[in-house]
């Protein structure tokens, strides 16, 4: 699948899904890094810089979205059974 094909989610630049990529999760465009991932780097405390000295393909200025989804995620209703 090309990168380029991938749909944004919710109108954001950087954030993806699509059934096809990273098992349909919502991930970082350009690279296979889910969005959690990068939330799980910075809940266990590691920094920006860190993250893109481990994950070399990560944007910083993607890092403004994954906390607007996570914000967005938090905030929309969940039914449960």
């Amino acid at each position: 699948m090309k990168r380029s094909s991938l749909k944004t989610y919710k109108g954001y630049h950087w954030i993806v899904k699509d059934p096809d990529y990273v098992n349909g999760r919502l991930a970082i465009r350009g690279t296979r890094l889910p969005v959690s991932l990068i939330l799980q780097c910075l809940g266990e405390g590691m920094t920006v810089r860190e993250i893109k000295r481990t994950y070399t393909d990560f944007p910083d200025e993607a890092l403004r979205e994954v906390m607007l989804v996570a914000a967005q995620a938090l905030e929309e209703e969940h039914v449960a059974a």
